[in-house]
């Protein structure tokens, strides 16, 4: 079993990183308490050259991104252009759009023009990346959910999948069967926490909510998965860069039982 890489899913910071100064300062906040890799999503109107040096400054292995699915459709291999520039591979769209939820029909429309964008993905060297919430396990074809035709109707060479843990579970699932159901096409898994307040979910750092990460950082290490990266949608403790440390030494020391 090799050993997992730890990321931060940069959608975590996202107030901290819409213009160049302030994503310097969260990359240098980020860089210092020991994290070298990251998952770039929802960073600000910054230039991609400018991305780049940001990227090259602080030295991170960009993992994943997500990127608007308009934008695969329509500026496809300038987007890959982007990507390739930050040696990145593997381009990540964070869920499909409502108008492809409602039905099989509508389903099958998405996955037959992800498809072709990720076969002209792979054509240039990278791959697409699917990352799931809970509605995907909605049953949409009988028995079959959105999740089932996600992973049948698709090139397990080119559609690839970022497994929320926290969704999966919210949604019934259990994350660990869910982790070994995608063997071989996740590169990023997300480790995300919630908990309950009365009735009210909430995100919370690692490891203070319902999520057994013993277990699934197991089977990310039995099913070979490259990278984990913390999410935080909302619900910061403190604030997000300091949810992101807190979470980050969680995951180290979990790392370090398996080393």
């Amino acid at each position: 079993m090799s050993k997992v890489k730890l990321a931060i899913q940069l959608y975590t910071v996202r107030d901290y990183i819409q213009n160049y100064t302030d994503a310097d300062k969260a990359f240098r906040f980020i860089k210092d308490f020991g994290c070298d890799a990251v998952q770039i999503s929802a960073i600000g109107p910054i230039e991609p050259e400018k991305v780049k040096e940001l990227v090259e400054k602080y030295g991170f292995d960009v993992c994943v991104t997500h990127k608007p699915f308009v934008r695969m459709q329509e500026e496809l291999d300038e987007l890959i252009d982007e990507h390739l520039m930050i040696n990145c591979d593997t381009i990540g769209l964070g869920a499909m759009d409502e108008k492809y939820r409602s039905s099989k029909e509508s389903v099958m429309e998405f996955i037959s023009i992800a498809n072709k964008i990720a076969a002209h993905m792979g054509e240039r060297g990278c791959r697409f990346a699917y990352h799931n919430h809970d509605f995907e396990f909605k049953k949409i074809d009988g028995d079959k959910t959105i999740m089932d035709l996600l992973i049948s109707e698709t090139d397990p060479e080119l559609f690839t999948f970022v497994p929320d843990v926290a969704w999966a579970q919210i949604a019934g699932v259990e994350p660990c069967d869910f982790l070994r159901r995608l063997k071989g096409r996740v590169k990023v898994a997300h480790f995300k926490d919630y908990t309950f307040e009365g009735e009210r979910r909430r995100f919370i750092e690692l490891g203070k909510g319902k999520v057994d990460f013993d277990a699934i950082y197991k089977t990310c290490l039995e099913t070979e998965i490259p990278y984990v990266a913390f999410e935080q949608d909302i619900d910061w403790t403190v604030n997000a860069l300091e949810s992101c440390r807190e979470s980050f030494e969680f995951m180290q020391r979990l790392q370090s039982q398996y080393e």
